[in-house]
């Protein structure tokens, strides 16, 4: 039972590590499409339609930290609605970037398939992947893994059943303790008294005198 709960705490540190990095990804994201937004607005005018771009990546990072409150509290808890709710979620996000991921690499048009950005930030930000692609594929595969691991654990987790059953268990194997059904000493009533009690040794007594004086 020892060694369940250990192997128990184990998975719920490594869910809720592979969860920080989603988040650290995701802020990051966050962070990058705020400042894009305050640059844009800055050259902004009236006229231009909302950058779609900017948005999007904002809600991807708002996305990811949402996910990854969502695999601290599932981890916590070790609650089966909530590991699954959290897995098919992680799980529908991994599946969106594998269809850009596979758009954008086997489609030669790929982008015709986005619409225009009128504020041109993703035409800098697709200058900047190209220039550090290498880097960017290790960012990303890191995320994409670091998401699918925690789809594996939660899995895991949902398996090892929350933490309430394991005390439930060790309760029923518990031994009760015995009580004593009887008293060492026995109870008497105060009529009771001892063969050689001082109260029968005197109406023995009494009784010999008076057959004495009668005689």
């Amino acid at each position: 039972m020892a060694g369940h709960a250990a192997v128990r705490s184990c998975v719920q540190t490594a869910l809720k590590a592979a969860n920080s990095l989603v988040g650290l990804a995701g802020m990051a994201v966050i962070l990058y499409a705020l400042w894009v937004l305050r640059a844009w607005s800055q050259q902004a005018a009236d006229h231009l339609p909302a950058p779609w771009f900017i948005y999007t990546l904002l809600s991807l990072g708002i996305i990811m930290c949402l996910l990854t409150c969502s695999g601290h509290i599932a981890a916590e808890t070790a609650n089966s609605p909530c590991l699954s709710c959290h897995m098919i979620f992680v799980f529908l996000l991994v599946i969106l970037e594998a269809a850009i991921a596979a758009d954008v690499f086997l489609n030669s048009y790929w982008e015709e398939d986005f619409p225009d950005d009128p504020s041109g930030k993703f035409d800098e930000f697709k200058h900047f992947v190209r220039s550090n692609f290498d880097i960017c594929e290790w960012v990303a595969l890191s995320v994409v893994a670091a998401q699918a691991l925690s789809i594996i654990l939660a899995m895991v987790l949902r398996a090892l059943g929350p933490e309430n059953e394991i005390e439930y268990d060790s309760d029923d194997d518990a031994v009760p303790a015995r009580l004593p059904l009887l008293r060492n000493k026995p109870q008497h009533g105060p009529s009771y008294g001892e063969p050689n009690s001082p109260r029968r040794i005197d109406s023995w007594h009494v009784r010999i005198l008076d057959k004495a004086n009668e005689q």
